[in-house]
């Protein structure tokens, strides 16, 4: 493990030193070698998804891993456009000039060597490698062993396109020791490591945040909800619903709790109920959503749990305060949504929701660094510091100080 994080830190000297144009030239040639190799990465990942049927993963979870030629070219177009985003290194904060003469700018630069520890989704590997490379970054990459055949393929394929340019492989690598003991010891190797992000379940999370002596930023669960105040549209009330829960059900993003208001829902949940049906969703509600709706009873657990399967929370409240109350004490910090046409309960909502993407009249699923012109994100954070929400290029930076002196001494 040493000699590898060794080797890893002085690769991290070569990235950080490479010019813009460099940079995008390889991210281009990575798209396009994935593009090359689409029928081997789909072989690999047919052992993944093999191994996960006998494994009895979740539909949910088994569609998070899938790759198919349309999955990779998505994996490719999103390299190409981190590759057109605006070059993130030696950009200057602010510069200014003190009383003595000394000139002084606070300028952006990479992080380091950034381990990050992913499950199921094989995206992740190209997504993550591209933004650590485009920000000056080594990424040390550890998936989760259901794609472990899967990120073997793309590392590969990107590494290969490093090592025809006469650049070190380790700027992209695999974890070698994927055991949780592996990781155990990754996670303490502060020497050589400057960053980790995990993004996975309750249960990593906790065992990275625990251990760690690197510094952490938390790609924390997604309890996103959704409310529906009484002054919302109905139709664009019943679009986002059925869109933030079903789109896709095992992402971070997707609503794990409705909450209506109750002068609404006589009217909304019916409604709601025949558009969920046709996808299959299992309800569960509380006492006054099951007056309305036929539905399982939901309980204190259902509200504290991100399903990221085809099951919804829903609560009857009286009103907006009650909505911002129950998000305050079961949610995740990560993405909330209110549906309203009232301008006052909408800033009311948007201001007093503690969390990193709050929404007006749209599906939580946005919550993504394509969506938000990041081209992809390394996470979600649901940290304050010193990144929170999808983690593109610049939060993959830190910044120091240039001072450009001609003598001065301190008296």
């Amino acid at each position: 493990m040493e000699q590898f994080l060794k080797e890893s830190k002085n690769a991290m000297k070569i990235v950080a030193t490479l010019s813009g144009k460099v940079k995008n030239e390889l991210l281009k040639q990575m798209a396009e070698a994935l593009r090359k190799n689409c029928d081997f990465i789909c072989q690999e990942n047919q052992k993944d998804m093999i191994a996960g049927e006998k494994n009895e993963l979740s539909s949910a979870l088994m569609d998070r891993l899938l790759l198919n030629k349309q999955r990779v070219e998505g994996m490719a177009n999103a390299i190409e456009q981190i590759a057109m985003l605006k070059e993130p290194i030696g950009k200057v904060h602010e510069g200014w000039i003190v009383e003595n003469g000394m000139k002084i700018e606070k300028v952006s630069v990479p992080i380091g060597v950034i381990g990050i520890i992913y499950e199921s989704r094989p995206n992740v590997t190209s997504d993550t490698a591209a933004l650590c490379l485009k920000s000056g970054n080594v990424c040390i990459l550890k998936g989760g062993k259901e794609a472990e055949n899967s990120n073997s393929a793309i590392a590969k394929i990107l590494q290969e396109v490093l090592i025809a340019n006469d650049l070190p492989k380790q700027i992209i690598s695999l974890l070698p020791d994927s055991s949780r003991e592996g990781v155990a010891n990754l996670i303490k190797e502060d020497k050589y490591v400057d960053l980790i992000i995990p993004r996975g379940g309750e249960a990593l999370i906790k065992f990275v945040s625990t251990n760690a002596t690197v510094p952490v930023v938390k790609h924390d669960k997604g309890l996103c909800h959704t409310y529906v105040d009484k002054d919302a549209d109905i139709q664009k009330a019943l679009d986002v619903c059925v869109n933030a829960k079903c789109r896709r059900v095992g992402i971070c993003g997707a609503m794990e709790t409705l909450l209506v208001d109750e002068n609404i829902a006589k009217e909304f949940l019916p409604k709601l109920f025949h558009r969920l049906k046709e996808y299959g969703t299992q309800l569960k509600g509380c006492e006054l959503t099951r007056n309305i709706i036929e539905v399982e009873k939901a309980t204190l657990e259902d509200y504290d749990t991100e399903y990221l399967d085809n099951i919804l929370s829903i609560k009857v409240v009286s009103d907006l305060k009650e909505a911002i109350d129950h998000i305050a004490q079961y949610g995740s910090g990560h993405s909330d949504a209110i549906i309203t046409e009232n301008y006052t309960k909408a800033e009311q909502f948007l201001n007093s929701v503690d969390s990193a993407c709050v929404y007006l009249n749209a599906s939580t699923q946005f919550t993504d660094g394509g969506e938000f012109g990041f081209g992809a994100e390394v996470g979600i954070s649901t940290n304050k510091l010193h990144a929170r929400g999808p983690m593109g290029i610049n939060e993959l930076t830190t910044y120091k100080f240039k001072i450009y002196g001609n003598g001065q001494i301190r008296p």
